[in-house]
C-alpha cells in the first residue's frame, strides 16, 4: 500500500522517508498542483461549455462592465494588452462579445457582451471560479486577505506588469461576486 509522506507525495512503505520540502518548495508545490488543476479544468470547460477558463474570467468582466476596453481588461488582469488580443478574437469570433469603435477616440475598441455572451455570464457549476467560490466560502476572512497579500507579493516578485500590483476597489474584491 502506498503512504503520502509529508510533502503530499506517494511512497512505498520500504522506501526511506523523504525530508521536509521546507517552506519555499512547499508552496511551489501547491502553486504547481494549482496551475495543473486550473489547466486542467479550463480544458474541460472547454468541452463542456466552449469557453475555456481565461477566455470565461474575460467574458465575465466584460459582462460586469460594458464598453470596457482591451486596456481596461488588462489593467484588471495586471496583463499587457496584447495578452487579450486572441483571448477577445476567439470570444468575438464565437459571437460572445462585440467590438464597437469608442466614440471619443476611433483608436480604442470597446467590448460589451451578445445575446450569447449575456447567457454565458451566469454562474455554472464545473468551472473554474465554482469552484474558487467554494474554496473561498471556506476559509475564513483574515486567511483570505493574508493569502491575497501573499499572492499579490509572489506576482510582484515575478515582475507582473514591472509595477506593483494595487489592491482592486472593493467592486473588484475576491469576495465580490
Amino acid at each position: 500500500m502506498k503512504a503520502i509522506d509529508e510533502a503530499g507525495v506517494q511512497s512505498t512503505a520500504d522506501e526511506t522517508p523523504r525530508p521536509p520540502l521546507g517552506e519555499v518548495l512547499e508552496f511551489m508545490r501547491l502553486l504547481w498542483a494549482v496551475d495543473h488543476q486550473l489547466k486542467s479544468t479550463s480544458k474541460l470547460m472547454e468541452s463542456k461549455l466552449g469557453l475555456t477558463g481565461p477566455q470565461r474570467l474575460v467574458l465575465r468582466l466584460v459582462g460586469r462592465y460594458p464598453g470596457i476596453t482591451a486596456g481596461q481588461l488588462a489593467r484588471i488582469l495586471h496583463v499587457h494588452p496584447s495578452t487579450l488580443t486572441g483571448v477577445m478574437k476567439r470570444l468575438e469570433k464565437r459571437g460572445h462579445v462585440e467590438r464597437t469603435a469608442d466614440p471619443l477616440d476611433a483608436r480604442k475598441a470597446r467590448f460589451s457582451l451578445t445575446q450569447g455572451g449575456r447567457a454565458l455570464d451566469v454562474p455554472t457549476t464545473g468551472t473554474v471560479e465554482a469552484a474558487v467560490e467554494r474554496a473561498l466560502s471556506r476559509v475564513p476572512e483574515a486567511q483570505l486577505v493574508g493569502a491575497q497579500d501573499v499572492l499579490t507579493a509572489l506576482a510582484e516578485e515575478l515582475g507582473v506588469g514591472n509595477a506593483p500590483l494595487r489592491r482592486e476597489p472593493p467592486h473588484l474584491s475576491l469576495r465580490a461576486g
